[in-house]
């Protein structure tokens, strides 16, 4: 029998991603550079799913049928430039490539490039959702390559996530490196969406003394409200699990946080086309300062500040403290969309927005019931141009806008550091002011560098300059 798909790289999401192929009925073929890995999974769970395997990609893509469909599920940069190449002489026109790794947009768009020119289509798709995601059901966001989505369309949308109605978290995206564009967004909210729940728990902890298991009975709380969200269900469980001596496991954990690359790649696509992700940018450098240990270890014995003691009730402090995270997210999810707007007219991408939010309804790491109401926001002003301006999340923040306040203020005041909170804050405060300090910064710019400016009283588009010593 023909297969109908073949994955190569067989890590945990690539074993996953053929096991779930399987399991909806498709004929999958597999290969890994490192034969013993292959035996291994078949001799574990290939062979029993009917999964058949090869020993080297010559083989492999002789067992598949016409268009042959070969998704990498390998290391992101040179090593899926490898198979790529390793791949292009046993192709023939019109086979299709998918790479389902967590490579860089640029990448991809260049790899569309190369692939078309051989005559032959490639997907670049973004994959989200773990170990478990990939084998139950993952968001999935496919773009490369339009005659391709045809072809594969079937698989992809059967092996995702589904939302409450059945549709699939996986819909085609747009052209060339739109699809791993977003998957890059999607990763950028995330740090974001731990960043603000990693704040609400150090205020807690360290603000207000909360033992763990209140903490975690107050995260399952927040699950029956707005910021009902698998990261904030997780957030709950980790606050609950102990260790073997019946401690909170999470106190053994050292507070030094790992990253992968695509938060930062938000934050530098960000600054390319100058768009305020904030939020983002500073769940990154949190993550950085974080892993700055020693050198926090010895400030901390060195450098002053207030007792980290938070004044109030524990329960208005709470009640403030999720306005401050709902708010916070608000405004990240906000700045992603606008980066999103940005690139797609940068890149010539025709991005569905809502259809976007809908794609992370399920599936994914950032699945949030929050989502809902960002499709719907988009759904009634497609040309949105900031989730803030919708009348829904206008509303919301209105409501959230004294508690989130009042817990940057505390914060401040303790000095507890909420860089995510504080700097939603300053965005959300930048956005609605009509007249900011810019302008001192134009005429000091035009002071020693003569970069010229714009003035209010006549047309935009015109510069001036002005000899600020005669001035």
């Amino acid at each position: 029998m023909e297969a109908d798909i073949a994955v190569v790289g067989l890590a945990v999401m690539g074993r996953n991603l053929a096991l779930n192929m399987a399991d909806h009925g498709f004929q999958v073929a597999v290969y890994n550079r490192t034969t013993a890995k292959t035996t291994a999974f078949m001799n574990e769970e290939g062979q029993a799913a009917g999964i058949a395997s090869a020993h080297t990609l010559d083989e492999l893509v002789g067992m598949l049928a016409v268009p042959r469909k070969v998704m990498l599920m390998v290391q992101a940069g040179s090593g899926t430039d490898a198979v790529i190449e390793a791949l292009i002489p046993l192709l023939a026109e019109g086979d299709i490539i998918i790479d389902g790794g967590n490579a860089h947009y640029e990448d991809t768009i260049r790899r569309t490039r190369q692939i078309e020119e051989h005559g032959f289509l490639f997907i670049g798709t973004g994959v989200s959702g773990g170990e478990e995601g990939a084998r139950y059901g993952p968001s999935i966001m496919p773009g490369g390559s339009k005659k391709a989505w045809p072809a594969v369309r079937e698989i992809l949308q059967s092996i995702s996530a589904k939302v409450a109605d059945g549709a699939p978290c996986c819909d085609w995206v747009g052209s060339d490196g739109a699809g791993h564009y977003v998957k890059m967004v999607h990763n950028g909210i995330e740090y974001g969406d731990m960043q603000v729940l990693a704040e609400a728990y150090s205020l807690m902890q360290v603000g207000l003394g909360m033992a763990h298991d209140d903490m975690a009975e107050t995260f399952r709380g927040w699950k029956d409200g707005p910021l009902d969200s698998y990261l904030t269900d997780i957030t709950a469980d980790i606050m609950a699990a102990r260790d073997e001596d019946g401690t909170p496991l999470l106190d053994k954990i050292l507070d030094a946080a790992g990253q992968k690359g695509t938060g930062k790649w938000t934050g530098i696509s960000s600054l390319t086309l100058g768009v305020p992700v904030t939020l983002v940018a500073e769940a990154v450098y949190a993550r950085v300062l974080s892993a700055l240990k020693d050198q926090r270890v010895t400030a901390a014995t060195v450098l002053g500040g207030p007792a980290s003691t938070i004044d109030g009730t524990p329960a208005e402090v709470v009640a403030d403290l999720h306005d401050a995270l709902y708010a916070s997210k608000i405004v990240s999810y906000a700045q992603g969309f606008m980066l999103l707007r940005s690139a797609a007219a940068e890149y010539g991408w025709d991005l569905d927005y809502g259809g976007i939010a809908y794609l992370w309804r399920e599936g994914c790491i950032i699945r949030s019931v929050l989502l809902e109401h960002i499709k719907t926001a988009f759904d009634r002003t497609p040309d949105l141009v900031s989730l803030v301006l919708d009348e829904h999340f206008q509303a919301e923040i209105e409501s959230a806008q004294a508690g989130w306040r009042r817990t940057v203020i505390r914060a401040v005041s303790a000095g507890i550091p909420v860089p995510a909170y504080s700097t939603a804050l300053a965005f959300y405060d930048g956005y609605r002011t009509e007249r900011l300090p810019a302008n001192l910064i134009q005429a000091q710019r035009d002071y020693f560098g003569a970069h010229t400016y714009e003035r209010v009283d006549q047309p935009r588009g015109e510069f001036f300059h002005t000899d600020w010593l005669d001035a």
